[in-house]
This record gives structure tokens, sequence and C-alpha cells, in this order.
């Protein structure tokens, strides 16, 4: 199993990236975690998984969906604040 904690900028908010994410974590499959928009303008994703499929989603968060342009992803060391929701077994949602 492995966990990452992306930070993702670009044009990535108001163009359903979110929504994005959750379709595709769960096309994948056996990915769960959160998505949700900051408000510097970037959009973070929380995610567990098998190594394969983190991989998988990582690869696809690099592109996005139609309308997005991905211009950075940066891997978050694993601090939690208790602010943020802990990762559900079984459950990738939008924040």
């Amino acid at each position: 199993m492995r966990e990452v904690y992306l930070k993702i900028s670009g044009r990535v908010q108001g163009i359903g990236f979110r929504r994005w994410a959750e379709k595709t974590a769960k096309s994948i499959g056996s990915i769960s975690g959160w998505v949700r928009n900051v408000d510097d303008g970037t959009v973070e994703i929380l995610m567990r998984g098998e190594e394969e499929k983190i991989e998988q989603m990582v690869l696809a968060c690099r592109k996005g969906p139609l309308l997005s342009r991905v211009d950075n992803i940066s891997f978050l060391p694993g601090v939690r604040n208790y602010f943020l929701p802990p990762i559900e077994d079984g459950v990738f949602e939008r924040i």
C-alpha cells in the first residue's frame, strides 16, 4: 500500500477537476482518499492504494480532464492537520 498527498497547480479549478478525479479513482479501482479545491487555486488529493493503482492515478492527474491545464504536481509530505479528514477505506470523495 502507498499513500500520496498531491498538490496540483494550473487551470484546475472551475473545470470539473474534482469530479473527474473522483470518477477516475473509481474507474481505476482500489483507491481511497479525497480531492479538494484550495484557496490558492490548486487542487489537493490525498489517496491510498496499491502501488500500481496510485501510479495510474498520478499519471492520469498529470493530464487531467479535457478543459484543464496541469502545470505542476507536487508531492507533499504526509503531515496531517486536524482540519483535513482522514482517508476512509473504500471511499474516494470530493470535499
